[in-house]
């Protein structure tokens, strides 16, 4: 293929452009703060887990000290009931069994409450743990509403910078012969790369050093006959840097 020795040249600027719009998409896919907002994302969901798991046991020490408070509750009146009687002249023969039954309820309230106090210990520690919980999960929310802040002002920018860079393109493209630039954009489909310079007798883009008759290929070659390196067939284009 033959093309002007300036149109060559030229070929640098478009990769130039294309080089920076490959790393702006490389950037936009790596960018730390994906890798925080996932992080933040998985610790949120197994917290979220820890914390319904935390209120479930909340709730059913809830439910037992209910239940314990309408026994406590129970037996009070009952207590209550029998002290009535005693107090209001039983029957002799009432008295020993009263007395009795007052007894055992008192027991059995003293165990009840005993029971009801060491769940409420239990659940103040519960109500401790999930309101842990629950600041863990607002603190990781806040890091992955702040990663994600940070992430959208830098896509931003990339946009911009995206949008600018491919502005650049279309014209500087649209100047260079159009048999030249395709097959600069087939290379660069295949290897990232269309075109690299020459510089002191090395292939720009594979940094394999010219020697033999591949060097005096290239040397021989006329100015505008569009040289390929034999090792990775990227365009060469020589200018007075080119060490030839």
């Amino acid at each position: 293929m033959k093309a002007a020795p300036e149109a060559q040249r030229r070929l640098l600027d478009l990769q130039a452009v294309d080089t920076a719009l490959a790393q702006l998409a490389h950037r936009r896919k790596s960018l730390p703060e994906l890798a925080e907002i996932e992080a933040a994302s998985r610790e949120i969901s197994a917290l979220e887990d820890e914390r319904v798991r935390a209120q479930v046991t909340v709730d059913d020490l809830d439910r037992d000290i209910s239940r314990f408070e309408k026994d406590i509750e129970q037996v009070r009146l009952r207590k209550d009931k029998d002290q009535k009687r005693l107090d209001s002249g039983a029957a002799m023969r009432e008295i020993d069994g009263l007395q009795h039954e007052l007894a055992t309820l008192k027991r059995r309230q003293s165990e009840l409450e005993d029971a009801e106090l060491e769940l409420m210990e239990q659940r103040e520690a519960g109500v401790a743990g999930l309101a842990d919980v629950q600041a863990r999960i607002a603190a990781a929310v806040q890091r992955r509403n702040d990663a994600e802040k940070r992430r959208d002002s830098t896509l931003d920018e990339i946009t911009k910078e995206q949008e600018f860079k491919s502005g650049a393109r279309g014209p500087l493209a649209g100047d260079l012969p159009a048999d030249l630039v395709t097959l600069y954009d087939k290379i660069r489909a295949d290897s990232g790369m269309g075109a690299a310079l020459v510089y002191a007798g090395r292939c720009g883009a594979c940094r394999i050093e010219l020697y033999g008759a591949d060097l005096n290929r290239v040397k021989t070659a006329p100015a505008d006959e569009v040289v390929r390196c034999e090792e990775c067939r990227r365009i060469m284009v020589r200018t007075s840097e080119s060490g030839l």
